[in-house]
């Protein structure tokens, strides 16, 4: 099979959900069960809400349902479901919400909090699914135990940082999830090395599957999007250099 058309992938990439709060274009909105739309508002770099992202009806922007942190991106789940999954310690969480469930609060109850606080997702409604997967899976396919709220979920693939023993070991990987089918599978990115990347301005910030090819693409930040070989591990080629 002939590889993807780059322009193709550029405008795939385009609707790829990264992290907040740098991301927050991309993240998707919902429609609930009672048929509200709610979007996402980034409220700006300055101030007690700088950097914060919140989830609020289109209608009643200022009565917002969920605030998030750095380093988290939503994700759809059903007509009147959603998750979110964001680096939790030395694991990824997934937390899902129901739509019409979600209380809203007022903003000065969140002002300043998340820049004393570690916890990524503020919601005074508790999650209707919550799950981690550690960082430490090896390579490979790995079982996991999904609630059945998040179990209708086919393919989420999440970047994440990976430990390396060396400067020549992989210092990022890809965990591809396969919710539905309770599993998960870790692609250590091969080619994303402490000898060939400067690890922390650098680094893979999201990824998506080319639905014709079926190859993994994504976006390096500091570096440029790029393809993977059919082996979602080793890099094919650079789609645009940054």
């Amino acid at each position: 099979m002939p590889p993807p058309n780059p322009a193709s992938l550029r405008q795939q990439l385009e609707r790829t959900a990264g992290p907040a709060p740098w991301y927050w274009k991309t993240f998707p909105s919902f429609r609930s069960a009672s048929e509200q739309r709610f979007v996402w508002t980034h409220h700006g770099e300055q101030g007690p809400l700088g950097y914060v992202v919140t989830l609020a009806p289109e209608q009643e922007p200022n009565r917002p349902r969920m605030a998030l942190n750095t380093y988290c991106r939503p994700f759809p789940v059903s007509a009147k479901h959603f998750g979110i999954w964001c680096p939790e310690g030395r694991s990824i969480r997934f937390a899902g919400f129901d739509l019409d469930q979600l209380k809203w609060f007022d903003l000065a109850e969140i002002a300043g909090w998340f820049k004393q606080s570690s916890d990524r997702i503020y919601s005074v409604t508790p999650p209707i699914a919550d799950f981690d997967v550690p960082l430490t899976l090896t390579a490979g396919m790995h079982k996991i135990e999904v609630p059945q709220e998040l179990a209708t979920v086919d393919e989420l693939i999440v970047p994440t940082s990976y430990k390396a023993t060396t400067s020549d070991d992989p210092a990022f990987a890809l965990f591809v999830f396969y919710l539905q089918a309770g599993l998960v599978e870790v692609l250590p990115q091969k080619w994303f090395t402490a000898a060939q990347y400067q690890v922390g301005k650098q680094w893979i910030s999201r990824a998506a599957r080319d639905a014709e090819s079926h190859r993994i693409f994504g976006e390096c930040y500091g570096a440029g999007s790029f393809l993977l070989e059919e082996d979602g591990c080793r890099l094919a080629q650079w789609i645009e250099k940054t």
